[in-house]
Parts: structure tokens; sequence; C-alpha cells
């Protein structure tokens, strides 16, 4: 929840100092994929929040695989998952920050969150 990426090396820092004596293979798989746990801090700060979870993905998916079970042949499963999708869509909600997606998209670089401008 740092600011800035280099606060955030400053606690993952601490963090992993803190904890690798007690649990040394988690500490080293997080060294290991520091830079991919960070990554968030190259997208614009509105889209922290959505970038940083996995519930949007979780909650779809508990949805679809509730009202699945044992429906039937492949097609199917296939189609009732196809509109179990579609239905959980309509309450779905834009993403923060959605607006600069067209930016992201075409590599416009943001440094801590914020869009770098050009010198």
């Amino acid at each position: 929840m740092a600011e800035t990426r280099e606060d955030a090396h400053k606690a993952f820092d601490l963090f992993v100092a803190s904890y690798e004596l007690k649990y040394p293979q988690a500490a080293k798989c997080l060294t290991d994929d520091r830079d991919v746990l960070l990554a968030f801090y190259d997208f614009p700060a509105e889209q922290w929040m959505h970038i940083r979870t996995t519930n949007p993905i979780e909650s779809t998916f508990a949805t679809v695989r509730l009202r699945t079970k044992g429906c039937g042949s492949r097609a199917a499963c296939l189609a009732m998952e196809f509109k179990l999708t579609k239905c959980a869509e309509r309450t779905w909600r834009a993403l923060n920050g959605s607006a600069l997606l067209p930016e992201v998209i075409q590599g416009v670089p943001f440094i801590d969150g914020v869009k770098k401008e050009a010198a």
C-alpha cells in the first residue's frame, strides 16, 4: 500500500528481513517475484485497486461453478457458462480510471501511478 515504488521496496525489504528466518521458502518466493509483485506501479494509480485484487475473477467463476455442476454434455455446459457470465456481467461496474485504458494499451509510461510527461 506504499505510495511509491521506492517506499514499496523499503517495506518489502523490511518484511523479508522480519520473516525470512521463520519462513525461508516463502521469503525466497516473494523475493524471486518482487518485480512482478510490484509491477502495478507502472499503471495509473486509479487502477491499482483493481490490479491488486483477484476478487472479480473469483466472484465471477464462483457463480458459474455453483450453477454448472452436472449440466450434461460439454456443449450444454459451455453454453450455460457463457450465459451465466453474460448475466453476471450486467452488474459489473467500470474500472476506476477506465478513461486511461487507451493510454495504457498504447504503452504510455506511468511512474508510481502518474503519467510520465515528455521532456
